[in-house]
């Protein structure tokens, strides 16, 4: 029998998982002495690196002693909570990574819920003990307490805690910073000796369980999980069971193991391995793959029901083909239908020839799809976020969530003030040092389009974090819609300083002189809840006469830089946000300024 540990690191964003599995992956021998490793090795896209957010499950492997250490780094986010739940299936133990100076945040409460909820063994890492500001004892504190409020019994109460610093790559078994030694061994001890070995049948016949998907052009859908019971080798024919309870066999075309950060071609998986099978370029999540003549299905898993939609459309802007190369109705959907079969938590339908509905966990779930679409080539246009509403026993519901907020004392009265506005009911506050942190319970409707808000609200010291509760009874008003009207362009052509040097007054420009803008087009913020139609590229009439002193050079303020989630945050329900490689655009979907104040009238 192979030594095998199988882990989880969980934790709530930001506070250091991927970090830390650098520093295991170091510690342990993996990387050879001469090899060149990026920081963050485990976050492969380019929008995780440049975000420092963990978005897709990865899985490694680590040597250690005579054992095997398979290492799965889960999301932080909440719109990825789906992935940590099915995870928990494929693992015996977890590191709950907690900010020694945070500590227990909305997303440790999500994750370790999850954790408690599959029965696997916890070890608590204190990480970033090397922060001035540290206070690791109290961390410690409320982790238990945490434990304590979720239900956690007498054996996960008896959890080990390591106080390490991922990026020194330091840890101990002392709270005291001087005790800090750059060795990861504590932790790898502790794994060895607190999270038990997989309890698995080798001798049965075979059982694997995808928990995961990634996609490949040459064979399909590959399935990742862990090998439940018995053994398989490649070119073996075996059954899935499948979600509707028939039955297909296949032949297994390739297993991949996981060798520190390397999937490697092995010949046979056996009880125990989490491990990549290809073969049924079909298979889903949740699916039981068996040996033929012993079809035993595995529980189903459960996958997070999307809660958020988008109308994903062909660019239909004056710009459109300017900047992006792929532009037509048929890669889009070729585009999406593609993201369909590696993430199980996002949905799409057609809603016309021309557009999607497009449905996920959340605003970040959908804008990370956004710009990778972006990035990849493609303009489109993009709705603003709808929350996805159910009748539960003849009751129209929609999604709620938790929210919690750090701000400093002197902006709390705006920032209670305006949740009031969005329906949030608060449920406890507590102040400490000058700072306050408050606890909500929110429509998701009423978080759309508020972390802008937010930001501006307390001069970007605040803190909001955010997790899916539950769907309740549908909120009164109308939550969620911005308040300011906008100035939308009347005519094509470039932006002059004169003219947005005479609009200044009447709002915050989001362009700057020189810019080429066309009619319909949102060029800044009324300062009043109407829209307004302006003339940006208007020039100054030139005469032979010269005056003395008219001739100033006009200085404009900077415009409003506006981000992907902002822009999508901004607009309201009759605005889109075109997307090209090089710019994000806000505009009216009706562009011309004589049908849409006909349309406006008629409301």
């Amino acid at each position: 029998m192979k030594k095998i540990r199988n882990i989880a690191i969980i934790a709530h964003v930001d506070h250091g998982k991927t970090t830390l599995v650098d520093s295991l992956l170091q510690g342990s021998g993996t990387f050879r002495e001469n090899e060149e490793v990026v920081e963050c090795v485990m976050d492969s896209n380019d929008i995780e690196r440049e975000r420092g957010i963990t978005i897709l499950s990865k899985t490694t492997s680590i040597n250690y002693k005579d054992y095997r250490i398979n290492i799965l780094d889960t999301p932080g986010h909440a719109d990825f909570g789906g992935e940590v739940e099915r995870i928990m299936n494929m693992v015996e133990g977890v590191l709950l990574v907690v900010d020694a100076y945070e500590g227990t945040m909305p997303q440790t409460r999500f994750v370790l819920k999850k954790a408690l909820e599959a029965g696997v063994t916890p070890i608590v890492i204190v990480n970033k003990i090397d922060k001035p500001v540290a206070r690791p004892t109290q961390v410690v504190d409320e982790v238990l307490d945490l434990f304590i409020e979720l239900g956690a019994d007498l054996d996960q109460l008896e959890f080990p805690v390591i106080y390490a610093s991922g990026l020194a790559g330091t840890c101990s078994l002392s709270p005291e910073l001087s005790t800090q030694e750059k060795t990861m061994e504590p932790i790898f001890n502790a794994i060895i000796d607190y999270i038990p070995e997989p309890d698995v049948d080798l001798e049965g016949g075979f059982q694997f369980q995808p928990a995961l998907l990634d996609y490949n052009d040459f064979v399909g859908r590959i399935g990742i999980g862990r090998v439940k019971r018995g053994t398989a080798k490649v070119n073996e024919m075996v059954s899935c069971v499948r979600l509707d309870g028939s039955i297909k066999q296949f032949r297994i075309q390739k297993i991949l193991g996981f060798v520190g950060l390397k999937r490697v071609e092995v010949e046979e998986a056996s009880a125990g391995d989490i491990v990549a099978i290809a073969g049924l370029s079909d298979i889903n999540v949740g699916e039981t793959i068996c040996s033929i003549g012993k079809e035993e299905a595995l529980p189903h898993l459960r996958i997070d029901e999307p809660t958020l939609q988008m109308t994903f459309g062909v660019n239909t802007s004056p710009f459109c083909g300017r900047e992006g190369k792929i532009v037509t109705a048929s890669k889009i959907a070729e585009r999406l239908r593609k993201e369909t079969e590696r993430d199980v938590s996002l949905k799409v339908e057609p809603s016309d020839n021309e557009s999607f509905i497009v449905s996920g966990r959340g605003e970040l779930h959908l804008s990370i799809l956004i710009e990778n679409m972006r990035r990849e080539g493609f303009e489109l246009q993009v709705s603003k976020p709808q929350v996805i509403k159910r009748e539960i026993n003849g009751v129209t519901c929609e999604p709620y969530e938790q929210l919690q907020i750090d701000i400093p004392e002197k902006y709390m009265g705006n920032v209670i003030e305006a949740l009031g506005n969005r329906e949030a009911e608060m449920l406890n506050m507590t102040q400490s040092d000058g700072q306050v942190r408050i606890n909500y319970v929110i429509p998701s409707r009423g978080l759309i389009g508020f972390s802008t808000n937010f930001m501006t609200m307390t001069k970007g010291y605040g803190m909001m974090n955010h997790t899916y509760l539950e769907y309740r009874k549908i909120a009164g008003s109308q939550v969620g819609e911005r308040k300011l009207g906008v100035l939308v362009a009347v005519e094509a052509g470039k932006a002059t300083a004169y003219a947005l040097g005479q609009l200044e007054d009447r709002g915050v420009m989001f362009i700057e002189p020189g810019m080429e803008v066309y009619e319909g087009m949102i060029v800044g913020e009324h300062n009043h809840d109407d829209d307004l139609a302006v003339n940006v590229v208007k020039g100054k009439k030139l005469t032979n006469t010269r005056a003395s002193g008219s001739d100033h050079t006009v200085v404009l303020d900077r415009p409003r830089i506006m981000s992907l989630e902002t822009c999508l945050d901004y607009i309201n329900s009759d605005e889109l946000v075109e997307v090209t490689p090089l710019n994000y655009r806000l505009r009216k979907k009706i562009l011309n300024t004589e049908l849409r104040k006909k349309a406006n009238a008629r409301k």
